[in-house]
């Protein structure tokens, strides 16, 4: 499987690597940097709203002729990523039912931060970004967190609340809503609003990766006690779930590109949706563990080697 070391140069050199690079260091030498809460919240709506938009005007002008089989497929996998980080977490992290089922319901559902970062170095590769993955983010997110629900209940369905819950979430409700206001309104109609959510995204995504630079330190200070299996849990399950991912992808025709931002979707950790899911359904969880975890550890792994890692197979898989 060859791995190409000027990609991965030009990865880890990239504006978004080094802004989220800068949140990490400037927390690390305890400096006053901090972006306050409101504006946190409106870059996590703006990139989510645009990425929604972009994908929505890409499904009305070629829709794909699979999409229920890539839907289908895609909960199959959210389904499986979600068991097997539960299984992993009672048998590696030695977790009871209820902290392996809030782990599991992170891990099995879907960072759209690293999704947006995958598509990003799809673009910088000169590759050409598949907009139907906008749709498979919710797809993928939402059974996976019901099951880690279902599961840390020890097998039990979730609930009506608890779907309603996941279903309303900002993250399905501005992804969803930006693919149907993309599509409605077609690429003529987005043009309004071109100039704020499509040549503004790569500034907004910078400052937003800078944000999670100085949250991801401040999350790593809360290690302790298990800090080694935790790591090698973090790290080596979504290498698992991200190479899987690029070969579902290889096989259901997404290309090298799709296969890639695939199996990252696959590979990440979900710390906006799944947190606030697992606190509403879970209070008993340490939701601090897994947030320390998905944003801590998985996040800037997968940000930094782990995207050119899954790229590099799914090259493999399509040569």
């Amino acid at each position: 499987m060859p791995f190409d070391l000027d990609l991965f140069t030009a990865n880890l050199l990239s504006p978004v690597v080094l802004a989220f690079a800068l949140g990490l260091v400037a927390r690390s030498v305890r400096s006053d940097l901090d972006i306050p809460p409101a504006i946190q919240a409106y870059l996590s709506i703006f990139l989510l709203l645009a990425i929604g938009l972009k994908g929505g005007v890409a499904l009305r002008q070629d829709p794909p002729e699979d999409l229920w089989l890539l839907l289908g497929v895609t909960i199959l996998a959210g389904l499986a990523t979600a068991t097997s980080a539960y299984f992993l977490a009672r048998a590696w992290l030695r977790d009871v039912p209820l902290q392996a089922g809030a782990i599991a319901a992170h891990y099995g559902s879907v960072s759209a931060v690293t999704f947006i970062a995958a598509q990003q170095f799809v673009e910088r590769t000169g590759g050409q970004p598949v907009e139907v993955l906008v749709a498979l983010v919710v797809a993928l997110e939402i059974p996976a967190i019901l099951v880690g629900i279902g599961l840390a209940r020890g097998g039990g369905r979730p609930n009506w609340e608890q779907v309603r819950e996941v279903l309303t979430g900002r993250t399905s409700m501005l992804l969803l809503g930006g693919l149907a206001i993309g599509a409605i309104a077609g690429k003529a109609g987005v043009q309004a609003v071109d100039a704020m959510y499509f040549e503004l995204f790569q500034g907004m995504l910078m400052l937003f990766m800078l944000d999670m630079g100085l949250v991801a330190a401040g999350q790593l200070r809360q290690l302790g006690r298990g800090f080694g299996r935790l790591l090698v849990y973090a790290t080596v399950l979504p290498v698992v779930h991200g190479l899987a991912g690029a070969a579902i992808g290889h096989a259901v025709g997404l290309g090298p590109d799709g296969a890639t931002v695939f199996g990252a979707m696959l590979a990440s950790a979900s710390y906006i949706a799944a947190p606030a899911s697992v606190r509403a359904s879970l209070p008993e969880a340490d939701a601090g563990r897994c947030i320390t975890a998905a944003l801590g550890l998985t996040f800037p792994f997968n940000l930094a080697l782990g995207i050119p890692l899954y790229a590099a197979f799914s090259g493999w898989l399509a040569s």
